[in-house]
């Protein structure tokens, strides 16, 4: 490690207390969106006092002086002193993704991190000695580690929550995921495990000739269409079960953050299901956020695999693993598009 730090580094570890320190800074942000700091300010139109903000969301002044002071310091918000008295606002990047009611909001996505995923990550320690390889659901929420989804949606509120987690995920990339490849030629797509139908619509506005079905367990299907359907919503729903039961006849499979969930021998199953439903020419969309080769990067799939060791029973894959599935399973022409964002795709086709 010595040799890749400067002297400076060396000399004092500004970095490595940068890194202490980053949950401290995600906890900041985590605790203002749970606040309501960044709905307010947007709301509010103009500069507020931190006197003005701990009075409308019930908080002590020192604290909610303190939190501001923090959020300035990087650069979530601005700060301006008039007449001796330090007035707040969002910078544009705050409104656009940490107000609630921004179109491209991030807030559901940062709500499940705080108080969800930070609850698990206490336990990496434990996820890491673990020979067998068991999520830490059982320890943190003392739900069965067998039984990943039944921690999830352990209740309405829970499967809102995660719900909203993979809807904030596709407002961010689905667009990107969606024209990783001209995907025009299929008539017929069916996005399994779709959840909210987010990444869906990205894909019938991308492709308006295309039908698009979203496949999703009864409980799920029945709390998008209460939560989460749009007027005039331009896809559709369908419930089941993929492991358990029958899919439904498409051109192209939609695969999206499902296959990391899980560990090899399932997923085999699940995609010679597949296969064997695909006609010559049809095929598989899969979305992932894939390691390099060397398994040195990207530094975020990195923690995502992690994330998986502590909350499911899969992890992140570089290509060439998840190319060999294809291939086990009958899929033979198969491309990869790396988007330089947080997922990419890969397009196999029988």
């Amino acid at each position: 490690m010595a040799e890749h730090m400067s002297q400076s580094e060396l000399d004092y570890p500004f970095k490595l207390l940068e890194y202490f320190n980053g949950f401290r800074v995600s906890k900041v942000i985590f605790s203002a969106c749970e606040l309501g700091v960044f709905d307010l300010l947007l709301r509010s139109q103009e500069p507020l006092s931190a006197q003005h903000v701990a009075q409308e969301l019930g908080t002590s002044l020192d604290g909610m002086e303190r939190l501001l002071d923090a959020l300035v310091g990087i650069e979530i918000l601005e700060v301006e002193k008039t007449d001796g008295t330090a007035l707040y606002s969002s910078t544009d990047v705050a409104n656009l993704y940490l107000a609630k009611g921004s179109t491209k909001s991030l807030h559901d996505m940062i709500i499940y991190q705080s108080q969800t995923i930070y609850p698990l990550w206490n336990n990496m320690v434990d996820a890491v000695r673990s020979v067998e390889g068991k999520n830490q659901n059982e320890k943190t929420f003392g739900l069965p580690a067998e039984e990943v989804f039944q921690a999830i949606y352990r209740s309405e509120e829970e499967m809102l929550k995660f719900m909203g987690l993979m809807n904030s995920s596709w407002v961010l990339d689905g667009h990107d995921i969606v024209t990783a490849f001209n995907l025009s030629g299929f008539q017929n797509i069916v996005d399994l495990g779709g959840c909210t139908g987010a990444l869906a619509r990205e894909m019938a506005k991308a492709y308006p000739s295309s039908t698009v079905t979203v496949f999703d367990l009864q409980q799920v299907v029945e709390t998008a269409q209460k939560h989460f359907s749009q007027e005039n919503d331009i896809i559709v729903f369908q419930s089941g079960d993929f492991f358990t039961g029958e899919i439904p006849t498409a051109d192209l499979y939609v695969l999206a953050r499902i296959i990391h969930d899980w560990p090899e021998e399932k997923c085999l199953t699940l995609l010679k299901k597949i296969y064997d439903m695909c006609a010559p020419g049809s095929g598989v969309l899969l979305v992932e956020a894939m390691l390099f080769e060397n398994r040195r990067g990207p530094v975020m799939t990195q923690l995502f695999s992690l994330n998986m060791l502590v909350q499911m029973e899969g992890r992140e894959r570089p290509p060439s693993e998840y190319t060999r599935m294809f291939n086990k399973t009958g899929f033979q022409n198969i491309q990869v598009c790396r988007t330089g964002k947080s997922y990419d795709a890969i397009l196999a086709i029988r």
